[in-house]
């Protein structure tokens, strides 16, 4: 069911998506990527991709930095930037830190049954009992940085490797060295270890070398041409395209410099398998290392790879195809938009040429190519959901397909400075158009049935202002053409760009202008922190909002143009009523100004992305707001009604357990001078009969009726009998001692008051006795 006509009253954060990983340690656990950042580990959950949970400090700036993790599902250790070790148990909670006496920063980590090996900047490995934080042995050999910290999985042997190439294993019941593995002519990147003692170790020395534990010279080294930035071992039995392994073979999959994965069979030197095409050539042109991690999962069969631009690639081994893709991190939000039939995915362009490409139910994520520059603006039309515009810095405009896969069809050259903003015809999609830092608007012919990388024929064009370009519009019924500038003016246009009128009225530039669904009016968005809103028809100024402290830079009309949702520089979103012009709701969860902003089409809600690389999803709950507060209303009438019935009835025990619930303290007050007035010791029993919140309310109730000097007797008789019940029984009120500290004051004063009652009462009694002898004369 559509809510375009009704009023939005709230809305509520459906999901939020930031940067979960950020560089350093990965681990998979069944269903479960523990991903490192600043100062927590996140719980990713593949299926979902939304963070489960997290491990560790919430981002600050006084955060204490993890250098790297381990972690077995049931603990995970941190070491932290401040020189401590964390421990922490499957809840996240932290069981315990002590200091890990490195001299340096801490480069590695591995646990193993219940033992944990730490290996330093220092060229020192240290092995650790979880149980007592005790360093039970200090390992020296290695030189430099350690990269590799392993256990043997079946015998009591540690390896580790420094920056010289060479692999030390260790025995662990006392520390000897037990031998040297030389073989690598520079730094060691990985360790894996096969069946049958095996192990093999790849390096940036561009070989795979195989080993046998126990023989220093290597089984097998085999040439990879390449950077070797991780290897992973592979099972005994498992299937490739084109390929089933030899069950008396030893395999391990690498990847480094080239973003490509290949698989390797390591016991005859042979290389299966080599990945067609990878998601992340780009990255090796620019001369880094496109892949650093590398994960295997036997439960789903499948590869996760870890690139240089913290994206993470999961392929499913059999078919090798890409079954989900992660971003870790993301730049900037600049702008986002629905694509695909009942918005089914979401673009989203950050602050990279690449333009990420969402689906909405699992977040499972595409990475689309073309663009030579940072993507600026993106747009969508309502005629067709399956096609998209994107603009950026590289001067160009780019038309997208979706079928099933996003592809680039035609591509538009004409600008000469960064097109800044984009937007489709709303009828029909037979044109777009766009604005640019090149003080043009130009009016693009959109090819219905367009071939792969075709070129977009701009039909018409013209210098539209004197400034930057900051925002384009068109009409529902594509008539009319609106541009927003750095000049302080937005200016109308005809379908053939003719300029109709320009609007003059704002203080600074303005950001964002749009068309309302239903009237003849327009909204511009400026710097000067003001929404306005014009006649298409006079060009006067109809209305002027006012509400943000910072500058306004996105709006968009909701429930038929009966509402405006705004996005400003403050991290602010506002619900504006267009009738009345007042805000109605204030949204605030990002942390840095709001760049862009969705809306679906069914307006059930929208998506925000800005200067925090922050998405998040909010949800219309207008409705079930007004539910909630007629269940609670109907909720209240029935509790009232047992209240009263309870009192006609005389049954005043539980009428006081009623009272207490409904929070009706002058109700309480009544029930409990009723019962005082008709037992003298019912009153002990029945609030013994009380659950301990319900004695903690009555507490708090007989110290604000200990305020008045009416109610100080039932009052004063409450907080006795609840005084004694601290001393039987396990009850402690929450706040008690700042709320008796609070009573004693008025305690004093009703004491002295009573004292000086009693004092007069004496005098009465005195002077009435000396008067009786007289009275009988």
């Amino acid at each position: 069911m559509s809510n375009k006509g009704k009023l939005k009253e709230a809305f509520d954060v459906e999901s939020k998506h930031g940067a979960f990983y950020t560089g350093g340690n990965l681990e998979w656990l069944e269903d479960t990527l523990y991903c490192q950042t600043n100062s927590k580990i996140n719980l990713l959950n593949i299926e979902t991709g939304l963070i489960e949970r997290s491990i560790g400090e919430e981002s600050a700036e006084d955060a204490d930095t993890i250098q790297t993790f381990t972690t077995t599902g049931q603990q995970t250790v941190t070491s932290h930037k401040s020189g401590l070790m964390k421990l922490w148990n499957d809840k996240g909670e932290l069981e315990k830190m002590w200091k890990y006496i490195h001299k340096g920063p801490v480069a590695r980590l591995a646990m193993f049954d219940g033992k944990l090996a730490s290996g330093g900047c220092d060229g020192v490995v240290r092995l650790w009992d979880l149980l007592n934080q005790v360093c039970l042995l200090s390992l020296r050999g290695c030189q430099g940085v350690i990269n590799v910290v392993e256990f043997h999985p079946q015998e009591n042997l540690l390896f580790a490797s420094g920056d010289d190439g060479k692999i030390n294993s260790y025995e662990l019941s006392k520390g000897d060295l037990k031998l040297i593995y030389a073989g690598h002519y520079s730094k060691v990147t990985s360790l894996v270890f096969a069946r049958d003692s095996h192990f093999a170790t790849c390096g940036r020395d561009k070989v795979i070398i195989l080993w046998e534990t126990g023989k220093p010279e290597p089984l097998k080294i085999i040439p990879h041409y390449t950077a070797v930035e991780t290897i992973a071992s592979l099972p005994v039995k498992f299937k490739l395209p084109n390929f089933k392994s030899d069950p008396n073979g030893i395999y391990v999959a690498s990847a480094g410099e080239k973003g490509l994965v290949q698989v390797w069979d390591v016991s005859n030197a042979k290389r299966v398998f080599t990945q067609e095409n990878s998601l992340v050539n780009e990255a090796s042109e620019e001369g880094g290392l496109a892949v650093t991690l590398m994960r295997y999962d036997g439960k789903s069969k499948s590869l996760a790879i870890v690139t240089v631009d913290h994206n993470i690639v999961i392929h499913h081994l059999k078919s090798f195809a890409c079954l989900k893709q992660f971003p870790g991190f993301s730049e900037e939000i600049l702008d986002v938009a629905f694509v695909g039939k009942d918005d089914s995915h979401l673009a989203v362009a950050t602050n990279s040429k690449d333009i990420k490409l969402y689906e909405n139910a699992t977040m499972n994520c595409n990475i689309l190519r073309g663009h030579d520059d940072i993507v600026l603006a993106l747009a969508t039309t309502p005629a067709n959901p399956n096609l998209m515009l994107s603009s950026g810095k590289d001067n160009t405009v780019r038309l997208w397909k979706f079928d099933y896969t996003m592809t680039c069809v035609a591509i538009g050259l004409r600008h000469t400075g960064s097109v800044g903003s984009v937007a489709f015809s709303n009828t029909d999609y037979n044109f777009a158009v766009t604005v640019s830092q090149d003080m043009c608007l130009k009016l693009w012919e959109i090819p219905k049935n367009p071939k792969i990388e075709t070129s977009l024929n701009c039909l018409q064009t013209t210098q539209a202002h004197q400034k930057d370009i900051n925002s384009v519009a068109v009409s529902p019924n594509d008539k009319l053409i609106a541009t927003a500038s750095q000049d302080k003016t937005c200016k109308l246009w005809s379908s053939n760009l003719e300029l109709l009128g320009v609007l003059r009225g704002h203080k600074k530039s303005i950001w964002c202008v749009v068309f309302s669904p239903v009237d003849q009016v327009v909204l511009t968005t400026s710097a000067d922190c003001t929404i306005k809103l014009w006649s298409i028809s006079d060009l006067s100024c109809l209305k002027t909002f006012e509400g943000h402290n910072a500058s306004v830079l996105k709006a968009a009309f909701l429930s038929s143009g009966m509402q405006i949702l705004s996005a400003g520089g403050d991290g602010l979103l506002k619900l504006f009523s267009v009738k009345t012009s007042e805000c109605t709701c204030t949204l605030d969860r990002h942390e840095a100004q709001i760049w862009a902003v969705a809306v679906k089409r069914d307006e059930s809600g929208f998506v925000t992305g800005g200067g925090d690389s922050v998405l998040i999803k909010w949800k219309d709950v207008t409705e079930e707001l007004k539910l909630e507060k007629i269940r609670e209303a109907e909720e209240l009438a029935l509790r009232e009604q047992k209240l009263n019935n309870y009192l006609a009835d005389g049954n005043y025990r539980k009428a006081l357990k009623e009272a207490l619930r409904l929070n009706k303290p002058h109700q309480v007050l009544k029930i409990v001078q009723t019962i005082i007035k008709n037992e003298d010791s019912g009153l002990a029993d029945t609030i013994k009969e009380l659950r301990n919140d319900q004695k903690d309310s009555l507490f708090k109730t007989a110290i604000h009726w200990n305020m008045n000097s009416k109610h100080a007797h039932p009052a004063q008789l409450v907080i006795n009998i609840l005084l004694s019940e601290m001393q039987s029984e396990n009850f402690t009120p929450s706040g008690f001692s700042s709320a008796l500290e609070g009573a004693i004051p008025y305690t004093e004063r009703h004491m002295k008051r009573l004292t000086q009652l009693m004092q007069d009462l004496q005098f009465i009694n005195y002077v009435v006795k000396c008067m009786k002898p007289h009275s009988v004369i």
